[in-house]
């Protein structure tokens, strides 16, 4: 009960501080757009000097180009956005003492930890649901309809890998007192998940492998990455529960 509580104060925060408005625009705005940035790049290279020869031989885009800019432009911004909401969340209350403040109600720091990290899920939760309405809608109006169940779990990749950021950010946060510094930790994360990715075998279990196996769901060009999937679960799972053997330690 008392976890509810306090996840819909967060909820409450999330939607004052304008950041559920702020990851809904961004997240609805490239769902609109990926697939009409897909149907307009031969345009695009047509402005290029000698445009006219490249665009030529440049296949006709497809339901599959349209797909591929969506997943891209999603995932970029996505893991962004859940690195600056929350590179905050417990270092800035801590640092103002809010934290403190909270905790003494009595709420306990594990459920403080987790409508943290459940009220960041709601936000992109609905971020990527309007991204997905978006983008099917564009989608299906200049190619053709992709199939409802592939674009469904394509989404649902999209957010795991978003909430594993949204998880890792959390964790930096809570072990620092310092937005900055746990911004600079959290990016420093990213980077090195980013280039863990590019390895051979080691790439296949992180989570930017979910990415090409929502591909595949939709287009049929990809393979699936169920270790990705585990892994991913992993490092949130992980995350979380360090997060508050480290909250437990620290005075406030």
């Amino acid at each position: 009960m008392i976890l509810l509580v306090a996840l819909r104060k967060e909820i409450l925060e999330q939607a004052r501080s304008y950041r559920l408005l702020i990851v809904s625009l961004v997240f609805l705005l490239f769902g609109l757009t990926s697939p009409l940035l897909a149907k307009l790049a031969p345009e695009f290279i047509k402005m290029l000097p000698q445009g006219e020869e490249m665009a030529r031989l440049i296949p006709a885009p497809t339901v599959a180009d349209a797909v591929g800019q969506y997943v891209k432009n999603i995932s970029q911004f996505a893991v962004l956005l859940a690195v600056l909401m929350g590179m905050g969340a417990v270092a800035q209350e801590k640092d103002k003492g809010t934290a403190a403040l909270m905790l003494s109600k009595p709420l306990p720091r594990w459920a403080f930890l987790l409508a943290k990290f459940g009220a960041l899920s709601a936000t992109f939760l609905a971020g990527t649901a309007l991204a997905a309405i978006g983008g099917y809608y564009y989608t299906a109006v200049l190619f053709q309809a992709p199939d409802i169940v592939g674009w469904l779990a394509l989404n649902g990749l999209l957010l795991l890998l978003t909430l594993v950021y949204v998880a890792v950010t959390l964790l930096c946060s809570t072990a620092s007192r310092s937005m900055v510094v746990a911004g600079g930790l959290a990016f420093g994360a990213l980077l090195l998940l980013v280039m863990l990715s590019s390895l051979p075998v080691v790439g296949d279990y992180t989570p930017s492998a979910l990415l090409g196996w929502g591909s595949l769901l939709v287009t049929g060009t990809g393979r699936a990455a169920w270790g990705a999937l585990w892994m991913s679960l992993g490092l949130i799972a992980a995350s979380l529960l360090a997060s508050w053997v480290v909250f437990e330690r620290q005075e406030l």
